[in-house]
């Protein structure tokens, strides 16, 4: 019964993310009118440009978000609006906490990565309960990147994602205002939600089982025809296999033992060795470098730790007759509290060591 259960919730989760797949693909194709709520000092809400042939707040109402629910004169009016379009909610930065990260340029293709771990350490909330977005600006001169982190506690979002969803929005966005807004970006996208994806998903999901229904009946009769046939199958395929077997016994004969002594003296000096792997890194690594972490994966080495000066230390694993094709595997990172710097490497092993560097 067990077995029975774990696999319907694997095809279930299967089929939830082809819907899902599928869904997201409609939509990339259907396009959505766009619309802007922008949160005003007073705590109410300004229409702007995205609705075409109309000016800003252009039905001429307050219009207040309170307690899940939008409060306005003519809410079948602003219903209309918002049904199946792409809402965007900028809100006034005071509900926003805005922290600035520095990072190596080489961290750019992995800026997400280093953005959610740095969430604990920067702001109040966990990744799983916090909003947050961020923005990078390069520093050429520097090599470094300048990236801008608004955050906020998911729960605070939520209420206003709920209230617009609510008139028929289909997808709604949450996005903070800067306190001092740039040129070429007004605001930061901190969370996005696809509202009127659910009922898609169910219709999709009804669909894809149905097919998988059908898929399953052919399956049976492809069984049952596999139970007529295969009595004359299988007397052939006794037969093969027997003369296989013979021949295979034939090539072995005489040959077993020495064929696997060669095979493990083979193996016992292309396997690399990892007491030589740790005496040739600790004769190698500076002084002022120190090891958190050391894995042996096969013909390769891992490493993470700390050190004044990670690049120098390519260059020093690479002069070793140990290793080769040394290169970091993860961002190399600075706080501003520390002059160290945090390195991930990777190398090469090579199986035949000889005496020295």
């Amino acid at each position: 019964m067990t077995s029975y259960r774990a696999i319907a919730e694997a095809l279930s989760r299967w089929i939830d993310q082809v819907a899902t797949t599928i869904a997201a693909g409609r939509d990339s194709l259907r396009k959505k009118p766009y619309v802007q709520l922008a949160e005003q000092p007073d705590g109410t809400f300004a229409l702007r440009e995205g609705v075409q042939g109309h000016g800003p707040n252009f039905l001429g109402d307050e219009i207040r978000i309170t307690d899940g629910r939008v409060d306005v004169a003519a809410p079948e009016r602003l219903g209309e609006i918002l049904k199946g379009a792409h809402v965007e909610l900028v809100l006034q930065p005071h509900r926003f906490l805005f922290r600035l990260l520095e990072l190596p340029g080489r961290a750019s293709e992995f800026l997400e990565g280093v953005v959610r771990a740095q969430i604990d350490r920067l702001t109040p909330w966990t990744v799983a309960d916090a909003a947050f977005g961020w923005h990078s600006l390069p520093d050429n001169a520097n090599d470094r990147i300048m990236v801008t982190i608004a955050a906020t506690a998911r729960a605070l979002v939520t209420p206003f994602m709920n209230a617009i969803a609510a008139l028929g929005a289909d997808t709604v966005a949450i996005s903070a205002a800067l306190q001092q807004p740039e040129p070429n970006l007004a605001a930061i996208k901190i969370y996005e939600q696809k509202a009127g994806q659910a009922a898609d998903l169910r219709r999709i999901r009804r669909i894809l089982i149905g097919i998988l229904a059908g898929g399953g009946a052919l399956a049976s009769v492809s069984v049952a025809a596999n139970g007529v046939i295969g009595g004359v199958i299988e007397g052939r395929t006794e037969d093969i296999t027997g003369r296989i077997a013979e021949r295979r016994a034939a090539i072995q004969t005489g040959h077993g033992t020495s064929e696997a002594a060669h095979v493990l003296e083979q193996r016992k000096h292309e396997i690399p060795s990892s007491v030589i792997v740790i005496e040739t890194l600790s004769q190698v690594l500076p002084d002022d470098t120190y090891l958190t972490e050391l894995r042996i994966l096969g013909d390769k080495v891992q490493m993470a730790g700390v050190t004044r000066d990670a690049p120098a230390l390519i260059r020093l694993i690479e002069q070793t007759s140990h290793f080769s094709r040394a290169t970091f595997f993860a961002p190399t990172t600075r706080s501003e509290s520390e002059q160290s710097e945090h390195f991930h490497i990777e190398a090469h092993i090579e199986p035949v060591y000889t005496p020295g560097l």
